[in-house]
């Protein structure tokens, strides 16, 4: 019985823990995971395959342009990379759009 009651309190507890988590990421949270089911790429993956850390637009652009020229099909490349590579811009693109957009919303500056 008193386990029981400990276990029901501990569930509580997590669930509670769990809806705080989710709260606190708000709409953020879901504007991003929409991005990733449009473009089939994680934000992690897109940052991987682009190999950026920090999500700036500079080196988006920069490691886009490099990865795009190096893989295009004229110089040896390949055609699924340069694609990857594609898609995994239009996916970081995106999550830029996403932060531009929450700091309006706040009515802060955007990350530059």
């Amino acid at each position: 019985m008193v386990v029981g009651r400990a276990f029901a309190r501990a569930l509580r507890q997590e669930f509670a823990a769990s809806r705080a988590a989710a709260d606190a990421r708000g709409r953020a949270g879901h504007r991003s995971a929409a991005a990733s089911n449009l473009s089939g790429l994680s934000l992690q993956e897109a940052q991987q395959i682009l190999n950026v850390s920090k999500l700036s637009p500079e080196e988006v652009q920069k490691n886009y342009e490099h990865l795009f020229k190096v893989n295009d099909k004229s110089v040896g490349g390949s055609f699924y990379l340069q694609s990857k590579v594609v898609r995994a811009k239009e996916r970081l693109d995106e999550e830029l759009k996403i932060q531009a957009q929450e700091d309006r919303e706040k009515g802060q500056m955007p990350h530059t």
